[in-house]
């Protein structure tokens, strides 16, 4: 039995080094800190965030051990097989694969955000969050990609089996924030297809144009913070135009984005793992409907909720409370279920189908 248990903890821990990633050297960390928003060998936010306060630590964990069976739903969540389509030349079209992952498909092109296909956004096999329903189509069904678009290093955001697994299955460029590329390198991600962006820095693939925009976050994947960047992200065709908020805090740096970047057809906004305790780095749903207003968006659909449980809501939240707010504030809203394929101009009504599995 000692020798079992031994030979397991050694097979879950085979992968730990990998998955921390990589610190940047040489000429990327040169660029790192050319950066305006690198200081003090950090990456800073443009409005500080404050951390979570020590003295709040006893009472979140009592909060985490108790009510448990309410931040899960009750019954499985339903996930659907998006059939295989085109992306039409003038058409734009998003498919929600739960959390934060989504394909959006605008003009003929296909960009697939923050991939996490693994059971548990973690660094570990056996412990850490695991996955409430299961993507809703293998990585190797994806259709063919024109980028993939990473918006900061989390390991709920940035998956080390997802980013292997793409590079062998597609000839996309990655897009990352600063500093994000020595992780992929590290992972087997050939240099000539990661694009390392700063801020309002931009990039051209095809007809498209994919814009790193500011956010108010953190970063990190092991005892170290804020070495790498993190990012919202612009995505521009000749016409039609997508707004992805990535991992943030309400901040007035969206209303720029909306003026210089806006309209949008479309915004994924994240609503949800939000807490009391840390309202600098992850939105409310009112201040996730609050940031697709600021961008002057059309179209919202929000993530970052739903699919792993990291916060001490109840699991349902995220979604009632942005339904309602948008209801409050008159905003164009889907809410769909893991797999659907959104057409932003004649998107499905919010039928409340979280409501009966809760």
């Amino acid at each position: 039995m000692a020798l079992a248990l031994g030979a397991a903890a050694v097979w879950a821990a085979r992968d730990l080094p990998a998955q921390i990633g990589a610190r940047a050297r040489g000429a990327r960390r040169a660029r790192m800190e050319a950066s305006p928003q690198f200081s003090g060998g950090k990456f800073r936010n443009t409005v500080p965030a404050t951390e979570v306060a020590a003295a709040s630590m006893p009472r979140l964990f009592v909060a985490a051990v108790t009510d448990r069976d309410a931040r899960r739903p009750h019954q499985p969540i339903p996930v659907l097989t998006p059939p295989p389509a085109p992306a039409p030349a003038d058409g734009l079209h998003v498919t929600w694969y739960g959390h934060s992952s989504a394909l959006i498909e605008i003009e003929g092109s296909r960009v697939l955000l923050d991939p996490v296909w693994s059971e548990r956004c973690s660094p570990s096999r056996l412990t850490g969050p695991r996955r409430l329903h299961q993507p809703p189509v293998p990585l190797r069904e994806l259709p063919p990609l024109d980028a993939v678009v990473i918006s900061h290093d989390h390991y709920d955001h940035l998956d080390m089996e997802s980013i292997r697994n793409l590079v062998d299955l597609q000839a996309a460029p990655f897009l990352v924030p600063l500093g994000v590329g020595a992780h992929l390198e590290r992972w087997g991600v050939p240099a000539s297809r990661i694009i390392e962006l700063d801020w309002n820095e931009s990039h051209r693939i095809g007809s498209l144009e994919l814009i790193a925009t500011p956010a108010r976050h953190f970063s990190g994947r092991g005892f170290n913070r804020d070495e790498t960047l993190w990012a919202s992200w612009v995505i521009k065709g000749s016409t039609r135009r997508a707004f992805y908020s990535g991992d943030t805090g309400y901040f007035p740096g969206f209303a720029a984005i909306g003026a210089e970047h806006g309209p949008f057809d479309v915004t994924l906004v994240q609503v949800g793992a939000y807490g009391d305790a840390w309202p600098d780095i992850h939105m409310f749903p009112e201040d996730g409907v609050s940031v697709h207003v600021d961008v002057r968006g059309g179209l919202m659909i929000p993530v970052h909720w739903a699919t792993f449980n990291l916060a001490l809501h109840d699991w349902p939240e995220p979604a009632d409370r942005t339904w309602s707010e948008a209801k409050a504030r008159g905003v164009r809203l889907a809410i769909p279920r893991p797999g659907e394929r959104v057409d932003v101009d004649n998107p499905p009504p919010v039928d409340g189908w979280w409501q009966q599995i809760a």
